[in-house]
Order: C-alpha cells, then structure tokens, then sequence
C-alpha cells in the first residue's frame, strides 16, 4: 500500500529535491532514495541516505517522479526533520535538521532524542 505523505514526515528543500533529481537523472536505475536512522555514531543514532527498493511497509514521499522511501521505524525519528542540499566552502551534501534531536555530534551525523 502506497502512502503519499508529501512533507508530512519529512520536508525536503527546493535544493535537496533538485539535488535528488539530478542524481537519478545521472544514476536512473528505476530505484528510490531510502532516508532512515540506524542505531551507532557517537551520538546512539545516525541518519542514512541510500538508494533503494520499495519494501512492502514503506512510508513514500512522491518527489515528481521520484520515490523517497521511509521506513515506519525511521519515520519515527524523521519526523519533523528537514533535508536540505548544501554545497559551499565549508563542504557539499545533504544535511538532516532534526527540531527533534537533543544531542547532536559536530558533523551533524548523529543525534540522540
């Protein structure tokens, strides 16, 4: 069961989601972009960014065209977060906010809530 929840979990920057777009141009595999949390970083959590395939209890953010997949544990820890594209002297990437987050670590990899 597909559930569109465009920026209810998770909102995404204009530039994160041309970001998107231009690596599945490049990369167009017929796949989607997974964004989860995983357990470990020096903070307990760490956020994970990852092309993949839709499993079967996914929650799916429809990105015109593209499927950013979340799934239901993760989306616990998504929620609220905004994914954002930046690209300047200090470095280039996507970077998690996360209002949610009590601790975070200096490289913004890691959080606790």
């Amino acid at each position: 069961m597909e559930t569109n929840l465009n920026e209810q979990i998770v909102t995404i920057t204009d530039k994160a989601v041309k970001q998107i777009k231009h690596i599945f141009s490049e990369q167009g595999d017929g796949r989607g972009l997974r964004l989860g949390v995983i357990g470990g970083g020096c903070s307990g959590l760490s956020y994970k960014i990852d092309f993949d395939e839709q499993k079967p209890h996914d929650n799916i953010i429809d990105l015109e065209g593209v499927k950013v997949f979340l799934d239901p544990k993760s989306t616990i820890y998504l929620k609220g977060v905004v994914l954002d594209f930046k690209d300047g002297l200090d470095g280039k990437g996507f970077v998690f906010q996360n209002p949610n987050a009590t601790n975070t670590c200096g490289c913004g990899e890691s959080f606790s809530v």
